[in-house]
């Protein structure tokens, strides 16, 4: 009986401490709980639509503008120094209106991965858009990027310029979605904005495993149809490249990953443009 009793009293001396520690955990839970990695929630408002309040800027700042300057880069994807670094290079020695951020965000699109990079990319003195690339797309990622950026294709005007934005990640998909999105390429087409010359921009090039091939022909004649279109500009390949892929002197403009610490500077005039690849 006595024997007994003390292992009842062990057992609630011992449910009294898992209580306690229970108590401790849930006070503490901030500190040793996390979101699932491919979480989409952002929680901060700041953090969406990202895209959006960027191009409002950069529309109303190149409005009047008859030179219009911006950088092109791509593939952050784990590259956080260099990235950090090419901020810091960008902020001290280069005189733009904008950076374009030419996809492969992430390396396992997982959320923080964003979170991470838009944590050094917040500090450009300039705004920066970014489009989405493969790795973007990885597991729930596309959702993140839609909640944080905004739609997979978009277009803004910057001064007598319109950059159309496109995803071009077909493979990732598995011919589940419209990709490359001709409805948008098409509805593009037809807008009546008042601009004379564009730039169409991707992160997969045609040609690429990305790409869907079958359609490779058709998207390219879309692109040259555009209003005074001058060339197109992809990343991707992590190394830069100038390529005529069809032929026909309409250039393709790949810049190399952060992990090569490179960019692409543009410089555009109604006259023409000019393009200087630059180390940091």
């Amino acid at each position: 009986m006595i024997f007994a009793l003390r292992i009842c009293m062990c057992i609630v001396y011992c449910l009294k401490k898992v209580q306690i520690l229970f108590f401790v955990f849930l006070l503490l839970g901030c500190e040793f709980l996390d979101y699932h990695p491919y979480d989409t929630q952002l929680g901060d408002d700041d953090l969406r639509e990202l895209n959006h309040k960027s191009i409002e800027i950069i529309e109303r700042k190149c409005a009047d503008k008859d030179t219009v300057r911006f950088i092109m880069m791509g593939d952050s994807q784990g590259w956080y120094d260099e990235t950090e670094d090419f901020v810091g290079y960008v902020n001290e020695n280069c005189h733009i209106d904008f950076v374009v951020h030419g996809g492969d965000i992430t390396d396992f699109g997982m959320t923080e991965e964003f979170l991470w990079v838009h944590d050094d990319m917040k500090h450009l003195k300039v705004p920066y858009v970014a489009l989405i690339g493969n790795h973007d797309i990885l597991s729930s990622a596309n959702h993140t990027y839609c909640t944080m950026y905004g739609a997979e294709d978009f277009a803004f005007t910057a001064g007598f310029l319109r950059f159309i934005c496109l995803n071009t990640n077909a493979l990732e998909y598995n011919d589940s979605k419209e990709i490359p999105n001709f409805s948008f390429m098409e509805a593009e087409l037809k807008d009546s904005l008042n601009y004379t010359n564009s730039i169409v921009i991707m992160h997969a090039a045609p040609g690429t495993e990305q790409f869907n091939t079958n359609v490779k022909d058709v998207f390219h004649k879309t692109v040259c149809a555009y209003r005074g279109a001058l060339f197109a500009l992809n990343a991707h390949g992590h190394h830069t490249s100038i390529n005529d892929l069809f032929g026909d002197d309409f250039m393709y403009y790949q810049c190399a990953s952060m992990g090569k610490r490179s960019f692409l500077l543009f410089t555009v005039t109604p006259e023409g443009y000019t393009y200087e690849e630059i180390l940091f």
